[in-house]
């Protein structure tokens, strides 16, 4: 905005045929006479309490600040009676008839931008008591200057107390002016945006906004969801507000009503009879130091004058509007005393000003007053206010203004607040509306899974049927809710984007069903905690671990076991041989039939030799201990090899995607989800190695025919597909984290946080736990558990076996040898005898090989001749 409202066009039109229109002689007249005085002129409104206190606050400034600085200054206050018209013309009369060398005021923007622009136009500078100045005003009028703190403060002030109670949406109740529109609604829309918070309805009041539209209006609010109302109306207006909500019954539980500053600073005027009908309301208003002793001074005088001049009012005390007052005053007479300047040299001595004043800290920072940082909560009671605490704009809440003090984030650490109606629990701030249609709810028909989501229409009553854990759980989560919920579910046939995109597009008003959280799907609409467990995972088909293996027989002992199971046979074997030798043919003959016979008997003993056959009880008790050894070793061999082969083990077909991207192997996902997306971008998969799936029959049939080598689920689907094909597919690799399944409801709806509420009784409750249990046991094939891997058997388990078999042998062998007469003779002839054997079995070998060399070179010789 760079110009005047339309209707002010007239208006200045006016005066500025009755402005000078001479600036530069102006200014000289000025020069001259302000060697004999300094005049410096206001405009105020007579007709309003700030108006009042602002008069007595500047005529106190005046005496206080001449008898300070022994020096003779003139003020000259003209009436608005809060008109603009009236506001221009005093402008032009204290610049024309008293030659002011500055005006102070008025206190309303409409007013102020006439003033500014006769004070530009004869070098006047302009300090205005509007909250608001926009920029632009500033740029177009040099001369302005905004002696009131910016409005941007106390605007993140009432976000900060927003936030404080977890309320997200707000209805703005203003006065339709160009201060309100422009400066005010700004403002507070930024700051409620960082807080989170959204204002859903704006209401916008005039002065000559009648009764009866009045009604209207807040009929149409009362018919409404949200029960936050803030007020920046003046104060007249104010009153008739909360006057006629009071008697709608707005002012009872449930409500919250919140007032800034144009209200709540004047609320010490206020008498009993209107704060009877504003109990519980929370205001915001600047904070003034008010234990100082210049203050109490001020303040006792000020009481005394304000009585006497205004008999009529019944309250006495003052607001931040006459201290500001003071204070611009102050600064203007300190510029004016130092300097004999005028116009723009005035004004730049007024920018310069910096001083603890009676409203705090006064200094200008682009020609506007610094913001205030401070500011006080209080709460409507009883018959008065009660202090609650303060606000500052970089600690926080805190209940005093104090050195190590603590401060917190939230104003619910400030203590007990008395709201509309008297309760003692904090209004959750919104209710359903009185004419409210059911919500419509959108309900996916495209669900992979259909114990999540079942929709079937019924052709005999001619409606869609809808069923399924999603279903069943927000009939349950709605059961929780302290009120009554009116709903309908309608079905969508469309991709789950869409679906949640519909929020968005009004045509539904939550969603409910298998839908993943996703952050794609936050342009569109918030979502409730998860009620499944994130993840996605990767489901392949399982083979056996010992299927097709040349080895297995030998899998049952470890091979350290069969190295000793080989020895301890072949050394029983060899006792055997050595006491039987002299009574059985079979173990006599050459060398070579006594090795073979040797081995033979080692591994045929059970089936070749029977202890009634053998001679020697040496022998004998040796054939026990090695019968003994040899049963128990192949019972537990074949009890171990039977469990390996009848227990099926089984291990995915692949373990990772690395190997299924090295293979470009084609893999399965749902064709309505957002794992196709998250495959290709996230997991790098080439897209036409991506299939898409209607149903769970289709992944279990091509992961089966190999067509696909893996599918991607979600964890919460993946559960039901396991359950329903349990003996044919697992999970390999890693969880990938996303999103769970959750409700959506549009974005700051007022509902969603008794939805996740309520959502959170039911997982408390153990209903989610019952509904998720009931939905895996209606599979058919229940899951089954996983083995692990049957070990061989090592040593360990037949040392003591080994060691009596082996001990028997050897005590034998040692008894045998100590009883032989020819024990010597014995040993060297048996050696002898073998070495023999060999030597000559080795050269019959050698002489039979040259004869069948020499053979087949005579047979190739005739061969060749032949041809």
């Amino acid at each position: 905005m760079n110009a005047f409202p339309p209707f002010h066009y007239f208006l200045l039109a006016i005066l500025l045929l009755i402005a000078v229109k001479a600036p530069t002689n102006r200014s000289t007249e000025i020069t001259k006479n302000s060697h004999a005085r300094r005049v410096i002129g206001a405009i105020i409104d007579s007709t309003s309490r700030i108006g009042k206190e602002q008069k007595v606050a500047l005529e106190m400034a005046m005496e206080d600040f001449c008898e300070f600085s022994n020096q003779s200054f003139l003020l000259q206050i003209e009436d608005s009676h809060g008109e603009p018209i009236r506001a221009g013309l005093a402008a032009i009369a204290l610049i024309k008839s008293h030659h002011v060398q500055l005006i102070l005021g008025p206190c309303t923007w409409e007013e102020a931008s006439l003033v500014a622009d006769i004070g530009n136009k004869n070098q006047i500078p302009v300090l205005s008591f509007a909250d608001v100045t926009p920029n632009w005003a500033i740029e177009q009028w040099p001369f302005l200057v905004q002696a009131s703190p910016n409005q941007h403060g106390q605007m993140k002030a009432i976000a900060a107390i927003v936030k404080s109670w977890e309320w997200h949406q707000v209805t703005m109740i203003y006065e339709d002016t160009d201060s309100s529109v422009n400066g005010v609604l700004p403002h507070l829309f930024d700051a409620l945006r960082e807080a989170g918070v959204r204002i859903i309805h704006h209401l916008s009041l005039g002065p000559l906004t009648t009764t009866n539209s009045l009604s209207k209006e807040l009929e149409r609010l009362q018919r409404g969801q949200c029960r936050i109302f803030v007020v920046n109306l003046s104060f007249l207006l104010a009153i008739r507000l909360f006057e006629k909500a009071n008697k709608m019954k707005m002012m009872e539980n449930g409500y919250v009503w919140i007032t800034t500053n144009s209200m709540t600073s004047l609320v010490h005027s206020i008498d009993a009879s209107i704060i009877s009908y504003m109990q519980g309301v929370i205001g915001v208003r600047s904070y003034f130091p008010e234990n100082e002793p210049h203050f109490q001074d001020f303040y006792f005088k000020f009481c005394r004058k304000f009585a006497l001049k205004y008999p009529e009012e019944k309250n006495h005390e003052l607001g931040i509007f006459a201290l500001q007052a003071y204070d611009a005053l102050w600064s203007v007479c300190l510029a004016m005393m130092e300097s004999n300047k005028v116009g723009q040299q005035l004004l730049d001595k007024i920018l310069l000003s910096d001083f603890q004043g009676l409203s705090g800290r006064f200094q200008f920072f682009n020609k506007k007053l610094a913001p205030g940082q401070i500011f006080q909560i209080i709460n409507m009671i009883g018959k008065s206010y009660q202090e609650l605490g303060f606000w500052s704009s970089k600690l926080g809440f805190s209940k005093t203004i104090a050195e190590n003090v603590t401060y917190n984030s939230s104003m619910r650490n400030l203590g007990q607040v008395i709201w509309p109606g008297g309760p003692w629990y904090t209004p959750k701030g919104w209710t359903l509306s009185t004419t409210a249609e059911p919500l419509r709810i959108g309900v996916p028909t495209r669900s992979l899974f259909k114990n999540y989501v079942n929709v079937e229409y019924d052709l005999l009553e001619n409606k869609s049927l809808f069923s399924g854990f999603s279903i069943d759980l927000f009939k349950a989560t709605a059961e929780q809710l302290p009120f009554y919920l009116p709903y309908n579910f309608y079905p969508f046939n469309g991709t789950y984007d869409a679906l949640v995109e519909q929020i968005h597009l009004k045509k539904f008003d939550a969603v409910v069903g298998d839908v993943a959280i996703v952050a794609n799907r936050y342009k569109h609409a918030e979502f409730t905690h998860p009620y499944t467990e994130s993840g996605l995972v990767m489901i392949v088909p399982v083979q056996s671990k010992t299927c097709n293996k040349a080895w297995l027989f030998l899998k049952p002992y470890t091979n350290a076991m069969w190295v000793l199971i080989g020895a301890i046979n072949v050394y029983n074997g060899l006792v055997v041989w050595f006491i039987e030798r002299h009574y059985w043919p079979e173990l006599k003959g050459s060398a070579l039939n006594q090795m073979i016979t040797l081995l033979c008997l080692a591994f045929t003993t059970l089936f070749s030799l029977h202890g009634k056959k053998l001679h020697s009880s040496l022998s004998r008790m040796t054939m026990v201990a090695w019968i003994f050894m040899a049963l128990v070793i192949m019972q537990i061999y074949t009890a171990n090899l039977t469990t390996m082969l009848t227990v099926q083990q089984l291990e995915p077909t692949v373990n990772d995607i690395e190997t299924l991207q090295k293979s470009n192997a084609i893999v399965g996902c749902s064709r309505a989800a957002f794992v196709g997306k998250y495959l290709v971008e996230v997991l790098g998969f080439n897209p036409k190695n991506i299939k898409n799936y209607t149903s769970p029959d289709e992944y279990a049939e091509d992961l089966i025919n190999r067509e696909i080598a893996a599918i991607f689920l979600e964890i919460s689907v993946a559960k039901l597909f396991l359950a329903r094909y349990c003996k044919g597919f697992t999970t390999a690799g890693p969880v990938y984290k996303v999103g769970g399944y959750g409700f959506a409801f549009p974005k700051g709806s007022p509902l969603l946080p008794s939805i996740i509420e309520a959502l959170l009784k039911v997982f408390e409750s153990g209903k989610l736990r019952e509904l998720e249990n009931n939905m895996l046991a209606s599979q058919v094939c229940m899951e089954v558990e996983s083995y692990d891997e049957i070990p061989s058997l090592n040593t360990n388990s037949f040392l003591v076996l080994f060691i009596l078999t082996g001990g028997t042998s050897t005590m034998v062998l040692v008894i045998y040898i100590f009883h032989l007469d020819n024990y010597s003779m014995l040993v060297h002839k048996t050696i002898w005898r073998l070495m023999l054997a060999v030597i000559r079995h080795w050269s019959h070998g050698k002489k039979w090989f040259l004869r069948r060399v020499n053979n087949a070179r005579i047979s190739n010789t005739t061969e060749t001749i032949q041809l």
